[in-house]
């Protein structure tokens, strides 16, 4: 005990290398205590069926260590009283660092607890609605939570800076005069972000809705607080500014529900008898799973000079179900008129013997 009161006085040489070791010590047992910890954890949470308790496994380590690191920095540095600049300076530190873990530790809370509302709707489902709604609201308020919790901590630390304090102070008690500033010199993305909180609760477009949008047709796959991204049905991604729902029309194919009807023309000639074709398109829908059984009919829709419009109308639960139900009936109808009606599509006079109107597709 002597001993270690001798090393540890303020005249001894070896009182700083000491401390220092002692700390790193001790850090790397609390922190080998934790990470075991929380490994037993992880290895309880794997048994379970649930993915939640593994994400707020893997929110929680670093957090941790961190703060570990800056409550014993907090704790040593009163060891070294004597040398003032060195204590207030690891003081500053130490206070600094758990002031932003435990910002940081709180934004995880927040995500762990979204991601566990979240999981709690299946986007999946037919009927998902309620799911896209909730899921908008929920996504949106996150960022700005997590946005707003991270300007919060990081001026509280700001604070505690003598040369930077004022600043600090500034951007908690004058938020609004800043905001005003901010708001001239970034008008644009301001009103992006005002844009955004206006989408999650207006909802004129949700995540997972079928959109149809600068002539691309696609699903919303993200929506983030200054833009979207629409998966095009092509696997590529649209980037969108999130104003731009508010500023321009677009197509939105689920808006109340994901039910949709879905047409084929055929233009063929008029000695083509319909009701052969009504058999035959219920006999095909009634063998395709991609119909919902709803609706099923053909109708002639236009009379032209030299032929007459046929208007095939199916009902399926989705968009990319329909596209599919479509895509086969245009195929089987077309053999079956060409197999059993043959010469009946539509003739255009003036463009040669031969060369006939192909069916055609629109969507309604």
């Amino acid at each position: 005990m002597d001993f270690l009161n001798q090393i540890l006085s303020p005249e001894s040489s070896l009182r700083y290398p000491i401390i220092a070791l002692i700390f790193l010590l001790l850090f790397v047992i609390l922190a080998s205590i934790f990470r075991l910890i929380m490994n037993r954890w992880r290895q309880r949470t794997r048994k379970s069926k649930s993915p939640i308790d593994d994400f707020i496994v893997r929110l929680f380590t670093i957090p941790g260590i961190w703060i570990i690191f800056a409550i014993l920095l907090n704790i040593f540095s009163s060891l070294l009283k004597e040398n003032e600049g060195t204590y207030a300076v690891l003081k500053k530190i130490s206070l600094i660092l758990l002031i932003l873990t435990i910002g940081w530790f709180i934004v995880q809370v927040i995500r762990a607890l979204f991601h566990y509302w979240q999981k709690k709707f299946d986007i999946n489902s037919p009927n998902n609605l309620e799911a896209r709604k909730r899921l908008t609201q929920m996504s949106m308020i996150e960022r700005i939570a997590v946005i707003t919790i991270i300007f919060i901590f990081v001026s509280i630390a700001l604070m505690t800076i003598e040369s930077v304090r004022q600043l600090g102070v500034s951007l908690l008690a004058s938020a609004g005069v800043a905001g005003i500033i901010i708001g001239f010199a970034a008008q644009r993305s301001f009103g992006q972000i005002f844009s955004g909180i206006q989408i999650a609760f207006t909802q004129p477009v949700r995540i997972d809705d079928v959109v149809v949008i600068e002539g691309e047709w696609g699903r919303i796959e993200e929506i983030n607080i200054t833009y979207a991204v629409v998966k095009i049905w092509d696997e590529r991604r649209l980037i969108v500014p999130i104003d731009y729902f508010l500023n321009n029309p677009i197509q939105n194919w689920t808006r109340s529900t994901s039910n949709i009807l879905g047409t084929v023309f055929l233009y063929v000639s008029y000695d083509l008898p319909v009701d052969p074709l009504r058999d035959e398109l219920a006999r095909i829908v009634k063998e395709d799973p991609n119909w919902d059984g709803r609706v099923q009919n053909i109708q002639v829709t236009e009379s032209r000079e030299w032929y007459k419009e046929l208007r095939v109308l199916v009902s399926s639960t989705n968009s990319s179900l329909n596209w599919d139900l479509k895509v086969a009936l245009r195929e089987k109808l077309i053999d079956f008129i060409n197999k059993n009606h043959p010469g009946s599509f539509a003739t255009i006079h003036g463009m040669g013997n031969g060369q006939r109107m192909a069916s055609t597709l629109r969507d309604e």
